[in-house]
């Protein structure tokens, strides 16, 4: 019976329905389903097939927003269950200083805690000096940086280079994404990956959650 509560929350989340994404999550959980079960089969391959659906054009932003929200809304419900062990990813992301657009970034944010991660969110317009204090203090597996403005672009290098400074940069791996970043310009400053999707990101994810 669990299963095809997961499969409701799968769909759920794809036809951008909150409510019926936590009521689904809810049976599933009364039905026995391991709450990561219902994470990784339903949210997460939801926000994938979105994500697929955003990159064909048969969805939009408002489409990727709600389906967003039944998994924020869904994993208040899942979190409580969930134990916590030493194998938790955590991930600290922010958009880069000088700049303060965040959709992106807190699509990214949602569907990495769909994935299982532990996420610090920074907010916007964070400085290089602020990623640093961060990655001390949380010891991330992961850290995301943010550009949506060409000018600020430049900062993502700047942290990389600081996270080098400080010994931090074989400690944690580095993502960057954006509209005015790609996969030369991710290589170019160091990054481990580029994100130039919030699917990207889940792929991302998923292989890290995967690494011993």
């Amino acid at each position: 019976m669990s299963e095809q509560f997961i499969k409701e929350v799968y769909e759920g989340v794809i036809n951008r329905d909150a409510g019926g994404t936590v009521a689904s999550a809810q049976k599933a959980l009364d039905a026995g389903a391991n709450p990561l079960e219902i994470i990784e089969r339903g949210l997460t391959k939801g926000m994938e097939t979105v994500g697929e659906k955003f990159e064909m054009q048969e969805f939009f932003l408002p489409h990727l927003l709600l389906a967003t929200n039944c998994v924020k809304a869904a994993m208040k419900v899942l979190n409580p269950f969930i134990k916590t062990t030493g194998d938790t990813k955590t991930m600290v992301i922010g958009t880069v200083e000088g700049d303060i657009h965040d959709i992106g970034k807190n699509l990214v944010a949602l569907t990495m805690e769909a994935v299982g991660f532990k996420v610090i969110d920074l907010g916007v317009s964070v400085k290089s000096s602020d990623y640093i204090a961060a990655v001390k203090k949380h010891k991330p597996n992961l850290l995301g940086l943010s550009a949506l403005i060409t000018s600020t672009m430049i900062n993502m290098e700047k942290t990389i280079k600081e996270l080098e400074k400080e010994g931090l940069r074989d400690q944690v791996k580095v993502i960057v994404g954006g509209a005015p970043v790609d996969a030369k310009y991710a290589k170019s400053i160091g990054a481990d990956y580029y994100g130039k999707t919030v699917s990207a990101a889940i792929t991302v994810g998923k292989e890290l959650k995967g690494a011993k």
